[in-house]
């Protein structure tokens, strides 16, 4: 099990930016595809960006993509979310995932595949 700590969530205004971070611990954070992963006020978690194990290898969901960047330095073992541009529907509670993989190029989009979860960080956007 690896255990996943987020911050760097806030109060900003529209068209401000954040960058949150996601450290690791306690397994080889080169082993794990890495994503993030939001819940809004009353509705379901949603995905919003994965990266494989070698970064650069990246997918993100519509609603952020040209907005968000993520990364990942597997010498610090963390992974970023840099977000841009935020909107007041960006709000929600981000949580970072971690997923054990053997394949070096696989990324993942789907909840029930990551084994791992952060307690989450709240982004507040305000209008």
């Amino acid at each position: 099990q690896v255990h996943l700590v987020e911050s760097g969530g806030g109060l900003v205004q529209a068209g401000d930016s954040l960058k949150l971070s996601c450290a690791a611990s306690g397994r080889t954070f080169s082993d794990y595809a890495m994503g993030w992963f939001r819940q809004a006020p009353g509705k379901e978690r949603e995905f919003v960006a994965a990266v494989a194990r070698r970064d650069g290898l990246i997918t993100y969901s519509d609603s952020v993509k040209g907005r968000f960047t993520i990364s990942r330095d597997n010498t610090k073992n963390t992974v970023y979310l840099q977000m841009n541009s935020l909107k007041p529907e960006d709000t929600a509670v981000y949580y970072c995932a971690a997923k054990f993989t053997w394949g070096s190029t696989s990324y993942f989009t789907a909840q029930h595949d990551y084994d791992d979860w952060g307690q989450g960080t709240q982004v507040t956007v305000s209008s």
